[in-house]
């Protein structure tokens, strides 16, 4: 087994005054050669945009970009004329494949919104841009670990990778595990709230932790506590 540390502190960070961002891994003005990626995850970013503010249209290609809100709402439009809200309890995914143009814009003029973006390098390229997004209320992941991004599961958002991620809510002291879905595969845990051990590794709130070379995490919420999984190939094609 082997497994990678990223405390939240030591994460890059980037406030233009309307976005207040701290990225895991290198991205923007934030490089950091040790923290490229984990095998297909590629961009993990923590957001925070102020009120009426947002991302102007700007291109993508060949990145699958999954969008998390964790509070507030966010309003996607893109250039196949798209435009839709997603809010708190959605998970959102864009293909962008050939190549797609988006905006991110905070959809409240009087508060923030945060939300999580992250990239997945995808399995196929060049595909056709596509668009989905779905809802998850907390309450289905309350002491379990609910699967809402997928490419083999009909009631998760479908993502072009053998990628799967997961959300938990959980009370102090609930234990569970999680089986690594694919040979191959590693799992970048990511703290939203609380603190959780993990293969005997205390984790608290924004911290990161990945493990690859084993088959399935041992994880004990040690306060009541909020976590996301993302499962992902460790080798890139």
């Amino acid at each position: 087994m082997k497994t990678i540390l990223h405390k939240a502190a030591s994460r890059g960070h980037a406030n233009f005054g309307w976005l207040n961002s701290y990225h895991t891994f290198s991205f923007g003005q934030y490089q950091n050669n040790e923290r490229i990626h984990f095998g297909a995850l590629r961009v993990l970013n923590d957001d925070t945009v102020s009120a009426g503010m947002g991302f102007g249209k700007h291109p993508h290609d060949n990145m699958e970009i999954v969008s998390i809100p964790l509070s507030g709402d966010l309003h996607h439009q893109d250039s196949t004329g798209r435009s839709e809200i997603i809010r708190q309890h959605d998970v959102q995914i864009m293909s962008a494949g050939s190549g797609i143009a988006h905006s991110e814009m905070n959809a409240n003029k009087d508060k923030e919104v945060k939300f999580l973006q992250i990239w997945i390098f995808p399995k196929l390229k060049n595909i056709t841009p596509r668009y989905e997004q779905k809802s998850f209320l907390p309450e289905g992941r309350i002491n379990k670990i609910l699967n809402v991004v997928a490419p083999d599961n009909q009631d998760a958002v479908f993502i072009n990778q053998d990628a799967w991620f997961s959300l938990g809510n959980f009370s102090n002291e609930y234990t569970t595990d999680y089986p690594i879905k694919k040979s191959g595969n590693g799992v970048y845990i990511f703290v939203l709230s609380g603190n959780v051990l993990v293969n005997n590794q205390i984790l608290e709130t924004r911290d990161g932790f990945g493990i690859w070379e084993t088959d399935s995490l041992h994880i004990t919420a040690t306060t009541d506590a909020e976590i996301l999984l993302i499962d992902v190939p460790m080798e890139l094609s």
